[in-house]
């Protein structure tokens, strides 16, 4: 009975604790822009039944993509017995669905297992992959520190997940011939059934049951623990891959972001009927993207999203000849900076309201925060410039996250709204705005006409 009331309080803190982290993930997003969703929903599910479930863009590369795959379907599997083992915690009971399932039940159990053990091969792997082999794409600068420790920490993590079910089944193996009555018998396990016997055999039956409670306890913390570790981790794409890939654009990778503004000057310049009309003394609209707040919701849900994978970076041109940009670099910057805003915002400090009106605000909110720094303040001039907008980033990632995007916004913003950029950008702008040319030349570009 103790022991299912420590169970029901610990499942009760962990769920009102997430809670209170998804929650402030939701709301880190929503610091940007609206972001509208159009064309088919059934293309968006079809997208996300190959892509966030089937793991199609994975297999472009073949070796990491199979033992990613061994994890992957072994995360999927274990949730069945998961929901016994919260089933039991509750109750009190033991192997709660055996009876009801039988033989059944033997086939679900060894199929966690065998997937299980494959998981534990591919974690072995992953972390040779790392930490020994260190292969390029996972050893870049920008994952030095905390993400490469993150990702290690997962598949640490992974390792006791494993090691918790193994114990757990091989203890409770052994325990089915000793005391039959109590330990109901799930039949031959292909793991379980020789390696029980072979680590837990002539063990006492008080031992076996420590052990089999410890397997089931550490499976359940570590699951709990993953749980509230996911908020400040890249692994959060678990849950966030899918709404992304939903919510990603269906056009042509190609196509770029238009902006009316632009365009209703340059059809004016043409002689052409505008979209809208705008007021002689309306204000002049900022262009691009300075900060979180004017990027979409949905370029923040592709920072949250971001595997770190680094397949972005790998296929970058300009990052192969040696370029400061790195795509994944882009979108790390872009999360940190959200998380920097919403801490602040959430620590009510004025000293982080606009100057201007800071005497009538109350209250600090993502309409009137100005720290004085930027998405500039993260992501150098440098980095924006090198990006030769080929959309090889856009094409590699196994999300649909598009790293494009916002580093076009931030160009825009440079070019449009600061009247800045690199030397060499500027005249090739100046000639393009005075004489509809990108040269510099001293008349008119349709002056021929006239001739």
């Amino acid at each position: 009975m103790i022991q299912q009331i420590i169970f029901i309080l610990l499942l009760a803190a962990t769920g009102y604790i997430a809670y209170k982290l998804y929650s402030q993930i939701y709301h880190n997003i929503m610091l940007g822009k609206p972001y509208e969703v159009t064309g088919s929903s059934s293309e968006r599910w079809r997208n996300v039944v190959l892509i966030a479930l089937g793991q199609k863009k994975m297999f472009k590369n073949l070796i990491p993509a199979v033992f990613h795959l061994f994890i992957y379907i072994a995360f999927l599997f274990t949730q069945i017995e998961l929901i016994e083992i919260i089933i039991d915690g509750i109750f009190g009971v033991h192997r709660f669905f055996a009876p009801i399932l039988g033989g059944f039940y033997t086939l679900i159990i060894n199929a966690i297992e065998i997937l299980s053990f494959l998981a534990l091969s591919a974690t072995f792997v992953f972390l040779y992959r790392r930490n020994l082999l260190k292969v390029p794409r996972l050893v870049k600068s920008e994952l030095n520190g905390w993400p490469k420790l993150d990702a290690n920490l997962i598949l640490i993590g992974e390792f006791l997940l494993v090691t918790g079910i193994f114990t757990m089944n091989g203890a409770d193996k052994v325990l089915q011939s000793i005391q039959p009555d109590h330990y109901t018998d799930t039949g031959f396990l292909a793991v379980s059934s020789w390696l029980g016997p072979a680590l837990f055999g002539g063990m006492s039956p008080e031992s076996l049951m420590f052990l089999e409670r410890f397997g089931w306890w550490l499976h359940i913390f570590v699951v709990l623990g993953f749980i509230l570790y996911l908020p400040i981790s890249k692994h959060l794409h678990i849950f966030l891959a899918f709404p992304n890939v939903y919510f990603s654009r269906l056009e042509s990778r190609g196509k770029m972001e238009n902006m009316p503004e632009i365009m209703n000057e340059v059809k004016s310049m043409l002689g052409m009927e505008a979209e809208t009309s705008a007021s002689a003394t309306e204000e002049l609209p900022e262009f691009g993207a300075k900060d979180v707040f004017d990027l979409s919701w949905k370029n923040i849900l592709n920072a949250y999203a971001c595997t770190e994978c680094g397949r972005c970076t790998a296929v970058c041109p300009a990052n192969i000849t040696g370029k400061k940009l790195s795509p994944r670099k882009i979108m790390m910057d872009i999360r940190d900076r959200a998380e920097e805003v919403s801490r602040n915002i959430q620590s009510g400090d004025m000293k982080f309201a606009k100057t201007q009106d800071n005497t009538s605000i109350k209250t600090l909110t993502k309409d009137n925060y100005d720290d004085g720094k930027s998405l500039f303040d993260y992501i150098s001039r440098e980095e924006i410039h090198a990006c030769t907008t080929c959309n090889a980033c856009v094409e590699a990632c196994p999300v649909l996250i598009d790293p494009l995007e916002p580093i076009l916004k931030l160009r825009r913003y440079e070019i449009l709204s600061e009247s800045a950029g690199p030397a060499e950008w500027v005249p090739m702008f100046t000639a393009l705005e005075n004489n509809g040319a990108v040269w510099q030349v001293t008349t008119e570009r349709d002056a021929w006409i006239n001739e």
